[in-house]
């Protein structure tokens, strides 16, 4: 008999890019349920192009992206939105709305044709309120929110879409770091407590580093992939930025600036 799977997100042999300009080539890594992955790399290395290539935002140039083992492309609209939760950079078009206005709007995969929140919707409202510490804020407009409460807020809408997979570009740009922390300390409860699995793309490298289960440094070449103690073993940090201006410090997992 052969083994079942139990990976979520399968990627295999993936290139990614713009029409004939490719921006990476053999990207391969799988992830499964209760996974926090931090995808990190330079500047314009790919790693938005990756999200949004996953997400089925841009087509992918070659290779495999398997959802539940099912090529990303075969999913319909409808399903795919009860598969995967999206987080952009990009500001919400109204915020306008209140707290729970906006995080209902996840729900709206499972809603009738009125919108009509049911029992379920509700109590997912409710768990995404508790676990991103927002029901003090659930009557605020969004647009009163400082940076780090509305990035809680958009989180929090992809908690109560309920996917098993939550992809998410760049969560703590703007943040300090307190909230940096707790954005990604948020986001690792989440995919352990509840089984999502979560990829997020990030500049915090030493951050990754400490709270991901797995991470993907693309680096134009051979795109390393996985737990970040094996990916400092071998030395892959090394060579991420150039030696004479930052050098990866293997002991202590940081970077440090050369005087």
């Amino acid at each position: 008999m052969s083994k079942v799977s139990r990976n979520i997100l399968s990627i295999a042999k993936l290139s990614i890019g713009y029409g004939s300009k490719t921006v990476a080539n053999n990207i391969n890594f799988d992830l499964e349920a209760g996974m926090l992955c931090g995808v990190v790399g330079i500047n314009g290395i790919g790693k938005s192009t990756l999200l949004r290539t996953l997400a089925g935002f841009q087509p992918k140039l070659f290779g495999n992206i398997l959802l539940h083992g099912e090529p990303l492309e075969k999913y319909i609209s409808n399903t795919l939105s009860k598969e995967l939760s999206v987080v952009l950079t990009e500001q919400p078009a109204s915020k306008n709305l209140t707290v729970q206005e906006l995080i209902a709007l996840g729900r709206q995969p499972y809603t009738n044709w009125l919108g009509t929140l049911s029992k379920e919707d509700r109590q997912q409202i409710q768990a995404s309120l508790d676990a991103f510490l927002l029901n003090e804020l659930r009557n605020n407009k969004c647009h009163e929110l400082s940076d780090g409460q509305l990035q809680r807020v958009l989180v929090a809408r992809a908690m109560a879409q309920d996917t098993s997979l939550i992809l998410l570009d760049e969560p703590t740009t703007h943040l300090d770091l307190f909230h940096k922390v707790q954005i990604l300390k948020m986001l690792q409860a989440l995919a352990h407590d509840q089984q999502k699995t979560i990829l997020f793309t990030t500049h915090e490298i030493e951050l990754a580093i400490q709270l991901c289960d797995r991470i993907l440094i693309l680096d134009g070449k051979e795109h390393p992939f996985g737990d970040p103690c094996q990916l400092i073993e071998k030395k892959h940090f090394d060579s991420l930025f150039p030696s004479e201006m930052v050098q990866f410090d293997g002991k202590t997992g940081s970077f440090k600036v050369n005087k």
